[in-house]
């Protein structure tokens, strides 16, 4: 929740300074140096929350640690070494150089700074696309996990560089919105008028460009969907039947219910569905109860696999492993069985039992539905908002229309939680939506973690709930403190009381 804010203000930022270094106006000093405070707030509690993941591959997730640890291990130690020491080294001249630093050196770090906490979420996002699309690697028999094989394939995933994007891009619209909504405060309050006027400007401004991109991206990455990961956007969409193109509705409402296999009700919008997805008037969009028939070959297949594996361990029979090689893609499928397999094990399966461990594990390949579908439409509901409020904000801005309008000034103010909540509904769709694969037709999630008792779970759970809490609290408590405190510590402003001017005066 920390992350996406401190991704957007790195470049406000390096924006404000740029133009208080072209135009040597005092002002926009004043919003770098105020705007910077609040981020150094948020930058150090989302260092210390980040932290905790890092350790959690291990302890929480160990068998997906040994199967895929040489894929996401890698862009995590890139992350590591290279990203977060560059943005954690210049941070301290950004903040502590001003006066030590020429106005294009300064401006050289605070773009350096920005520079690395997105090459960060570059690597994390490479990571987490390797995920989705397992490009530049293979299964070896040998030591049972994936071996990197390309270090372009896992980088130029198109996955990653979509994802990056689109995610990156949510950061800057969390960050206008929240120079935007504290602008909005002091606007309502008459303090800082023209220091609030300029950042609420350059906020709205940025933050349009930003939405539009923000959705531009998500058409990409929900055209990627489609090509190859069909069950999520089915799932996203409410699709039980494949489509029927070109009529087929975009379904803005629904109740879909996942044990039924069916929606309760649904209100969509005819003729949209098919081109804002295969972005043709003719192409078919795949629908669950069609997918789950089309995988009944791959599970038996993928049970083939896995027998031959174990078959391979244990006798090192050169037919095994040709045997296996000529199933190995489905293997994943017959890991997804083992769950209905006799003990677990999918060598235990009789032959009259296979059917019927083909059809329990059908459904499996689904995610819940109810969860990816709503997580999607609320993220789209609050990207079409945010677009509508940067148009109304920057052409009220740039009319000097701000003041008169007191009531789109609230909404401006109390909207500033809402982009963070639209990047948790998009992080709830592309992760809820994967399901049931933490390694997608590879590894399932189910014996990707660890064996630990529920007691020591709900033990750790409450322990982490209970100090990110108090984190949260903190961060609230802080942000509060110094955005009501406002710029005046970097001197008085042109709209302050002029009483109090006379008195300083004297």
């Amino acid at each position: 929740m920390f992350v996406p804010l401190t991704l957007g203000l790195t470049f406000m930022l390096a924006a404000m300074e740029t133009v208080y270094v072209v135009t040597g106006k005092q002002v926009y000093k004043d919003m770098t140096l105020f705007w910077g405070k609040l981020f150094g707030i948020n930058f150090a509690l989302g260092v210390a929350t980040g932290l905790t993941m890092e350790f959690e591959f291990g302890t929480n997730w160990s068998m997906y640690s040994r199967f895929f640890g040489d894929m996401f291990g890698t862009p995590l130690a890139i992350e590591g070494l290279m990203a977060f020491f560059m943005e954690s080294t210049f941070i301290g001249l950004m903040f502590f150089g001003w006066d030590r630093l020429s106005k294009p050196g300064h401006l050289a770090v605070t773009y350096l700074v920005a520079l690395g906490s997105n090459l960060s979420a570059l690597w994390i996002l490479v990571a987490n696309a390797s995920m989705n699309m397992p490009n530049g690697a293979h299964f070896d028999p040998e030591t049972l996990r994936m071996t990197f094989d390309s270090f372009v394939g896992v980088v130029f995933n198109p996955d990653a560089q979509a994802k990056f994007v689109h995610t990156s891009v949510a950061g800057y619209v969390a960050a206008s919105l929240f120079v935007m909504g504290i602008s909005a405060f002091y606007l309502l309050r008459k303090q800082h008028r023209d220091f609030a006027a300029r950042s609420f400007r350059m906020a709205a401004l940025f933050g349009i460009f930003s939405t539009v991109a923000v959705i531009t991206l998500g058409d990409v990455l929900g055209r990627l969907d489609y090509e190859h990961q069909p069950t999520k956007i089915a799932a996203m969409e409410g699709l039980w039947h494949t489509s029927k193109p070109p009529y087929e509705p975009w379904i803005i409402a629904a109740l879909p219910n996942d044990a039924k296999q069916e929606s309760s009700f649904e209100i969509g919008v005819p003729f949209v569905l098919t081109p804002l997805i295969t972005h043709s008037f003719s192409m078919p969009i795949t629908g669950m109860i069609e997918l789950e028939d089309a995988a009944a070959p791959r599970i038996a297949s993928g049970i083939t696999a896995v027998s031959a594996l174990r078959r391979y361990e244990e006798n090192h029979q050169a037919a095994d492993l040709e045997e296996f090689r000529a199933h190995q893609d489905d293997m994943g499928y017959g890991l997804l069985a083992s769950r209905h397999a006799p003990g677990q094990d999918v060598t235990a399966i009789a032959p009259e039992q296979l059917q019927s461990v083909i059809e329990q594990t059908k459904p499996d390949i689904l995610p819940n539905v109810f969860v990816t579908f709503w997580s999607f439409r609320l993220m789209v509901f609050l990207g079409v908002f945010f677009f509508v409020l940067f148009a109304m904000a920057s052409y009220l801005s740039l009319k000097n229309q701000l003041e008169r309008n007191p009531l789109f000034l609230k909404l401006c103010m109390w909207s500033i939680p809402l982009p963070v909540l639209a990047t948790e509904f998009g992080w709830i769709t592309a992760e809820a939506g994967r399901q049931p694969w933490t390694v997608f037709d590879r590894l399932p999630t189910f014996m990707s973690a660890s064996t630990h008792s529920v007691s020591y779970m709900l033990f750790s759970l409450a322990g982490f709930t209970v100090l990110y809490s108090i984190f949260i609290a903190v961060e609230l408590y802080l942000m509060f403190k110094f955005a009501r405190l406002g710029p005046e510590a970097h001197g008085p402003h042109e709209d302050a009381d002029p009483a109090h001017l006379s008195v300083v005066a004297h």
